[in-house]
């Protein structure tokens, strides 16, 4: 660590230096090599997903700076294949695109390679899709090279809505080629998405775990934990609880229970109430001996998932346990869906709706296949021809009545359900 703010502090300097018109021009230009500039800038970008949030200031300075170096230098420092491919890096590590273009306008002496430069623009104008064999062949080609992890990482980003298996291939090759950096942080985020999508487990957990050693305190991390909750609770049946542990030991106290906590969530929408239950359980064992804010909290959850158990009266008990003010709008919608789930649930029957039209067999007769037959054929028994009634009127008396209660009951009750799943159809959409 003091060795990283050593070197961080160094290549302050230098940025600081470059600043300065009078520092600048003070300098030997060598010192202004763009493939000088472009390892400060890839250090800084490495420092931010390593979660020093504050480079990311520098790093808009850096890409500034070197993207009018680039401009303004004389073609001949492009004699040096290093500031070749840093101009390369430049235009795929969110450089001017424009740059590139001008670079390959005023490029008469062959210094750059035109199906690199081809790729590039195709793929920074959206167009990638056209050359993707070629993207595809050339970053092979260039694996060894310092340009290959950047080109087989924006060479997954083709592939990946039509041939995610060969963007598997590349991001493993660039995350490889360029451990600890942007591009692998990158290359395992896009890797996880990819499994999600395709229910690759085994190598979803594996790209997990390698996130959370190394790049837990990234920006990006919050897309991560997004993603791993889907391959959790969308393949819950091939993810064992012990690798949910496992990976997410990694992690400090709160940040566990914040995932586990969204795995609970998800799980209840979704119907998966042992998945729930864990989540639950993990985040009350974080919290215990402290005062857990998210004890509440999990407690609803886990009450949500418990509703179809035969523990439904705790269950219920949860759900309404929790203060409606202390959710957030989404959750409050949820509490309400299940409040009123609850509620139908435990509402006792009417006495009314268990009457019966016909008479009981006080006789205790047998009721042969003929008399069944018989009384199947009666007005009024389901599956038998509908009687006329005169004028459109039904026959008056105590079974009509309860028959028009019922159907309102059914039909109020329907309309509220079909609302509460719409709800959490849509909820689940944007877990």
């Amino acid at each position: 660590m003091a060795r990283r703010q050593h070197r961080y502090i160094g290549f302050m300097a230098l940025g600081l230096a470059m600043l300065s018109p009078a520092a600048g021009n003070a300098q030997d230009p060598d010192d202004l090599a763009p493939y000088k500039m472009l390892r400060s800038l890839q250090f800084v970008q490495d420092s931010v997903v390593a979660g020093d949030h504050s480079a990311g200031e520098m790093q808009r300075f850096m890409l500034g700076t070197i993207d009018e170096r680039l401009r303004t230098a004389d073609t001949s420092i492009f004699d040096d294949d290093r500031n070749v491919d840093a101009a390369l890096i430049y235009a795929m590590s969110g450089g001017n695109p424009q740059t590139l273009e001008y670079l390959i306008a005023h490029d008469v002496n062959g210094y750059f390679d035109n199906r690199v430069t081809d790729v590039l623009r195709k793929y920074l104008t959206g167009k990638g899709l056209l050359v993707a064999k070629t993207l595809e062949e050339t970053a092979r080609e260039y694996r060894d090279k310092k340009i290959g992890p950047y080109l087989a990482l924006i060479g997954g980003n083709v592939l990946i809505a039509t041939k995610p298996t060969d963007a598997l291939g590349l991001y493993d090759q660039a995350r490889l080629a360029a451990p600890g950096t942007i591009v692998e942080e990158a290359a395992l985020r896009r890797s996880l998405a990819i499994c999600v999508d395709k229910g690759i487990v085994d190598r979803g957990l594996a790209y997990s775990q390698r996130y959370v050693r190394r790049f837990l305190h990234s920006p990006y991390a919050s897309q991560f934990a997004d993603l791993f909750v889907k391959l959790v609770v969308a393949h819950h049946h091939d993810v064992k609880p012990q690798d949910v542990v496992d990976i997410l030991s990694f992690m400090d106290a709160p940040r566990q229970r914040e995932v586990y906590l969204r795995i609970a969530r998800a799980a209840a929408i979704s119907g998966k109430p042992e998945l729930a239950r864990m989540a639950v359980e993990r985040v009350q064992s974080l919290g215990a001996g402290t005062d857990n804010p998210f004890g509440p909290l999990a407690d609803f959850y886990g009450g949500m998932a418990g509703l179809p158990t035969e523990d439904i009266d705790r269950a219920a008990k949860n759900v309404s346990g929790i203060d409606g003010n202390a959710l957030s709008p989404r959750d409050q919608a949820l509490q309400a869906a299940a409040r009123f789930v609850a509620d139908q649930i435990l509402r006792a029957p009417d006495p009314a709706s268990l009457t019966q039209a016909s008479g009981p067999n006080t006789s205790h007769q047998e009721i042969t296949s003929e008399k069944a037959a018989a009384i199947a054929m009666q007005p009024g028994t389901p599956g038998a021809s509908p009687e006329p009634v005169p004028g459109g009127v039904a026959s008056t008396g105590q079974s009509q009545d309860t028959d028009s209660s019922f159907n309102a009951f059914v039909t109020t009750s329907r309309s509220k359900l079909d609302e509460i799943d719409g709800l959490l159809a849509q909820e689940g959409n944007e877990q």
